[in-house]
């Protein structure tokens, strides 16, 4: 069986309440191939390099700062950027 028969298989076996959500997505994937900002991102080699220790540390701290509620919050961060 071919991948897009086994597609149609699932699409068959959803419950209508799904379709209109299954076909939302189908069209998304459909059309990103039209779009050069997705397409670039999927073509965009792989991150390999090794984190090193200070990056790691970093983000350690970060987390930290996060569970203690030190975070900020989205629209304090972002109020800030625009002045900038």
């Amino acid at each position: 069986m071919t991948a897009k028969e086994e597609l149609h298989q699932l699409i068959e076996a959803l419950p209508e309440a799904d379709v209109h959500a299954a076909r939302r997505f189908l069209e998304f994937l459909s059309s990103a191939n039209d779009d050069p900002f997705l397409r670039a991102l999927r073509e965009a080699p792989e991150d390999d390099e090794p984190i090193g220790s200070e990056e790691d540390r970093s983000a350690q701290e970060g987390w930290e700062e996060y569970r203690r509620g030190q975070a900020r919050e989205w629209e304090e961060v972002r109020a800030e950027l625009a002045h900038d």
